[in-house]
């Protein structure tokens, strides 16, 4: 007898290289509404959403924020972004 129940069992999934974890989440004004954005340790971002989601209160459940993401690490990451805005983000480092 097969595991399958008459259906086709599929394949093995091909061994492949996962996308590291997020390492920081920025969460910064946007305009008129504030985005949470998510990104690697090099400051590749990986994911944007909305800050009220409550997925932000999980991931910052038990981290603290540094305020501003104003130094050069963030140039590249958030170019689109005014000083104002920077300077009033909020960065939380991840544990992962």
């Amino acid at each position: 007898m097969n595991d399958g129940y008459g259906h086709e069992v599929p394949a093995p999934h091909s061994p492949q290289q996962r996308r590291p974890a997020a390492r920081y989440l920025v969460v910064i004004d946007a305009g008129s509404e504030p985005v949470a954005r998510l990104f690697l340790a090099d400051r590749t971002q990986v994911a944007e959403f909305d800050a009220g989601a409550e997925e932000v209160t999980d991931l910052t459940r038990s981290v603290a924020a540094d305020r501003g993401a104003t130094d050069a690490a963030w140039d590249q990451a958030l170019a689109g972004h005014s000083a104002a805005e920077r300077a009033g983000a909020q960065v939380y480092t991840l544990d992962v």
